[in-house]
Order: structure tokens, then C-alpha cells, then sequence
């Protein structure tokens, strides 16, 4: 348990991040004293050879913007989950030195949804069409989405969406940002966009009481979509929620052991 071992979160800007907390402290409730993680700035053309001069100590990288695709193409094979999502947020390095791509996104939202309630079925809408866009249709499938709409400023990033909808056997629908909030009735709402570019919406959706709305954000908290939908009784889960939940998978895959979630969870309300 005393070996040197090293992990970290690439992007770019990742100053920000809190992952290093989550995961540091899971290598200490674990044992694992010889584990670090930390956080390294990295632009999408200097992956590769980023990867390519890790040592034989590096267990694994936890990737974010703007990494996620560009991660496929430098591991030697992809997770299934990550060929239908189109990005990959985990490098998992094995023993003869290869590296693995993995997405636990995925699970991890559809984790933090079924905790909120969600059930099997139903509508889901996506505003956005990027990255973060791509896990969130990937997981409405897991959850058996009836259908899945996708609001977004541009059609052609809903186009873009369509062969892995069709991968996925989901019935994608598309929608103009300006009509935003006639689709935000759906049993889901997932907001995959940057920081405020649904802060405008705040005021005008209707919210329906049985809806789950999901913010991929976290730094503000809440955001005023987040505010708005939770003064109308819906149940909101954040970023936070999905940051943890994704964690927990790459700490299993970077270590083999199953992942502390209590000493992770606290270390990450702590840090907040």
C-alpha cells in the first residue's frame, strides 16, 4: 500500500478543480499512503505527448474540458461506453503500460438521477449539444428515455448528436435555444451549458412539480436556473453531485480498491 503511485486531472483551465481533494482523500481513508493526485494544465494538442512521457508510476488521469475527445484517440483501447458517448473523462493505465479510455460520466449521472428519483422511462431534455450534452444522452438511454430533446444555439450541433442517438436506439428530438422553456415540462431537464448561458431562462420557465432538474455546473452554486427550479419545489442535483459520482469509478480504476465514499463525499462538502 506504500508503493509510489500518481494520478491527476488534465484540462484547461483546471486551477479550479476539486477533484485533487475528492481523490486524496479517498487514498487516505483507503490506506494508500504512497498515492498522490494532483491537477495539471493541459491543452488538447499537448495531450498526447503528455501521455506518451508518463512513467511507469502513473496510474491513471481524470480528464475535463476540453479534453474528453481528444483522450480516445490516444488510448490504446476504448471502454464501449465511451465509443456511444463520444468522450472519454478516464485514461486508466494497465500493467503492460497501455491505456484504457473509460467514461464515468455515464454511470455517474445516471447515479445521481435514479438517487433523485428519476424512474425507468419517461422524457428527458438537454439544454446544450457539447460534451457534457453527449454523456447526458448516453445516460437518458440507460435509463430507458422515452424520448430525448435537445435545445441547443446551433442545429448543427443537434445533427451532430443524431448517429450516436441512433447507436444508442434513442429517439432524439431537436429544439432552437429561443424555445427553451416550452421544453423544460419533461420528466428530466439536464443543463449542459456553460456558465451563464441559462441564466436568462430563470425567469420564465414554468416549472412542473415532478420534474428532476440537473445542473452539470457547480461554481456558482446555485445558479439561478438551479434557484429558480428549486423555489418551485423541483428536485435539483448539481455538478458537485455528478463530480462525485464520477470520481468514485475512476478510483476504483486507478486503484483496484473500492472507493470510500463517505471520507470523499465529506472531504468535497468541506471543500465547498
Amino acid at each position: 500500500m506504500t508503493a509510489v503511485r500518481r494520478a491527476a486531472v488534465l484540462g484547461k483551465p483546471i486551477a479550479h478543480s476539486l477533484s485533487p481533494v475528492i481523490h486524496n482523500a479517498g487514498y487516505a481513508a483507503a490506506g494508500l499512503t504512497g498515492w498522490s493526485y494532483t491537477a495539471i494544465e493541459c491543452a488538447e494538442a499537448e495531450l498526447p505527448g503528455l501521455v506518451a512521457g508518463l512513467g511507469p508510476e502513473w496510474a491513471g488521469l481524470s480528464l475535463t474540458m476540453p479534453l474528453k475527445e481528444v483522450a480516445l484517440a490516444v488510448a490504446d483501447e476504448v471502454a464501449p461506453v465511451a465509443v456511444a458517448a463520444g468522450a472519454a473523462n478516464t485514461l486508466v493505465r494497465r500493467p503492460d503500460g497501455s491505456w484504457y479510455a473509460d467514461n464515468t460520466d455515464v454511470p455517474g449521472m445516471v447515479d445521481v438521477l435514479t438517487g433523485a428519483g428519476v424512474r425507468t422511462g419517461g422524457t428527458v431534455t438537454v439544454l446544450g449539444a457539447g460534451g457534457t450534452a453527449r454523456a447526458a444522452l448516453a445516460a437518458a438511454a440507460r435509463l430507458g428515455a422515452e424520448s430525448v430533446t435537445v435545445v441547443a444555439r446551433r442545429a448543427a450541433a443537434i445533427e451532430e448528436l443524431r448517429p450516436m442517438a441512433a447507436t444508442l436506439g434513442v429517439k432524439l428530438a431537436g429544439a432552437d435555444w429561443a424555445d427553451a422553456t416550452a421544453h423544460t415540462g419533461a420528466d428530466v431537464v439536464i443543463s449542459t451549458v456553460p456558465k451563464g448561458v441559462a441564466d436568462p431562462l430563470a425567469g420564465s420557465v414554468g416549472w412542473q412539480p415532478g420534474t428532476v432538474f440537473f445542473d452539470a455546473l457547480y461554481d456558482p452554486w446555485p445558479t439561478p436556473l438551479a434557484a429558480a427550479a428549486q423555489a418551485a419545489g423541483v428536485r435539483v442535483v448539481s455538478g458537485l453531485d455528478l463530480l462525485l459520482a464520477q470520481a468514485l469509478g475512476q478510483f476504483t480504476h486507478f486503484t483496484g480498491v473500492s472507493a470510500p465514499r463517505a471520507a470523499m463525499a465529506a472531504a468535497l462538502a468541506a471543500a465547498r
